[in-house]
């Protein structure tokens, strides 16, 4: 794996050994940041920027690297935490813009909103394992009903998912908009409804 683009481009990172982490592909990086970053509007530079199931940290690293202001790390795997500090470190990432959560995701969500680190943020990305659909229930569900108000009123979240399993097209405020598929993974990005309306469809 490398960094795609940005100050830390073509720079190498590490990915945990076995299969219990399933590191983000270059090309599909490639992919979602092409997206975020699409010359028109570009949600990366200065935004907030929260990688879930971060495992190596190839992601937020991306992000990092195109200009995120700040970026939270959500992992609870020991043996990937070790690959991600292992990775921050290699590029001498540090500091306040980089903050590193090692808990569930629901448990961080939730902790979120009450702490003084709440922050509005532009981009979520989450990447539980492929075969958990429970966890992309929970924290779907999460982000579109009582985590919500964590994300801008612009924000967009996406799911990496197994391609031959598709998520549901809404998650409480949460609506899909648009799907990408690349080999056997999908993309599936969603976007805040506005409240009122939500409300009245409900």
């Amino acid at each position: 794996m490398r960094v795609i683009a940005g100050s830390y481009r073509s720079r190498p990172l590490l990915a945990p050994a076995g299969m219990d982490t399933r590191p983000t592909a270059d090309r599909l990086r490639e992919t979602l940041f092409n997206v975020l970053t699409n010359g028109v509007v570009d949600r990366i530079a200065g935004g907030v920027f929260l990688d879930l199931y971060a495992g190596s940290g190839a992601v937020g690293i991306e992000a990092i690297s195109r200009g995120a202001s700040r970026v939270v790390f959500v992992e609870q795997g020991t043996p990937a935490l070790a690959i991600l500090q292992k990775n921050l470190s290699n590029l001498g990432i540090r500091g306040p813009a980089v903050q590193i959560e090692k808990k569930s995701t629901a448990r961080y969500l939730r902790g979120a909103l009450t702490t003084a680190r709440k922050q509005e943020v532009r981009v979520v990305f989450l990447d539980p394992p492929y075969e958990d659909a429970a966890e992309y229930t929970q924290t779907l569900g999460l982000l579109g009903d009582g985590c919500a108000e964590l994300l801008a009123p612009d924000a967009l979240v996406i799911a990496e998912h197994r391609k031959k399993s598709p998520l549901a097209e809404n998650y409480g405020r949460l609506e899909r908009t648009r799907v990408l598929n690349q080999g056997d993974a999908g993309l599936s990005f969603y976007s805040l409804r506005e409240e009122a309306k939500f409300s009245e469809e409900s």
